[in-house]
């Protein structure tokens, strides 16, 4: 099956990372299903986009989460890539975090990943080939006295891609986890951060870039779990 056959499932396409990943993978040759909640953002970039679609979703919600992935499958047919961008946060001391806000968090950013591969893997195994990816960031491996709404999400995260990987990959999928230990270059950190020099920022193209890599890389060298930063990040 040549590129132009192949799907691409990924979810969160907001203004930095998500959108470049859109782009990136449209442009390698995948029909690329965008999932998010803002329908008006999907349309202008599906309407500028070649082989980008719009299905706008709430991927917290188990039910539309599964209607939508039957669409596209009807639609565009079974995923050949599954990259989970979407991302949700309260960054909070753990006295401050209210339970149901630490649950929200948890049904984005580790549930939906279970649910997704859930429903797209059966048809990568029967392949004999795929990708179940996962963009986090270094929340997945620490945690910070304020993100206590979020680090235990990403690490739980980072481990079910793990335990994905271990399950599948005998089957010759390729399970990775990206965690982006950077500030984004989109336009609200450049206000939040109008000091920084523009080496302080990782480009949303990069990751993209970086990400289509992964995706693409021979089975003798899997990258299972990686941490990519700017090169003046401080760690």
């Amino acid at each position: 099956m040549s590129e132009t056959n192949k799907v691409c499932l990924l979810t969160g396409v907001g203004p930095g990372t998500g959108t470049a990943l859109a782009k990136r993978f449209a442009g390698g040759g995948y029909k690329v299903a965008m999932l998010a909640r803002d329908a008006d953002r999907l349309a202008e970039i599906a309407a500028t986009v070649p082989d980008t679609y719009p299905f706008p979703c709430d991927v917290a919600d188990d039910s539309a989460l599964e209607r939508v992935v039957v669409a596209i499958q009807k639609q565009l047919g079974d995923v050949d890539i599954l990259i989970h961008n979407a991302v949700s946060a309260n960054l909070v001391d753990f006295q401050e975090l209210e339970a149901e806000d630490l649950r929200k968090n948890f049904d984005t950013n580790t549930v939906a990943l279970l649910r997704l591969a859930q429903l797209t893997a059966p048809a990568m195994i029967e392949k004999g080939s795929g990708v179940i990816m996962a963009t986090g960031n270094t929340a997945a491996y620490r945690g910070k006295a304020s993100f206590a709404g979020f680090a235990p999400t990403k690490a739980a995260q980072r481990i079910l891609l793990e335990s994905i990987a271990r399950s599948v990959g005998p089957s010759g999928i390729h399970s990775v986890y990206v965690a982006i230990d950077a500030v984004i270059d989109v336009p609200w950190t450049r206000i939040a951060f109008k000091d920084r020099p523009d080496e302080f920022f990782c480009k949303a193209e990069d990751i993209a870039e970086e990400c289509f890599h992964f995706a693409h890389q021979r089975k003798s060298t899997w990258t299972s779990d990686v941490v990519i930063r700017p090169y003046c990040e401080q760690w």
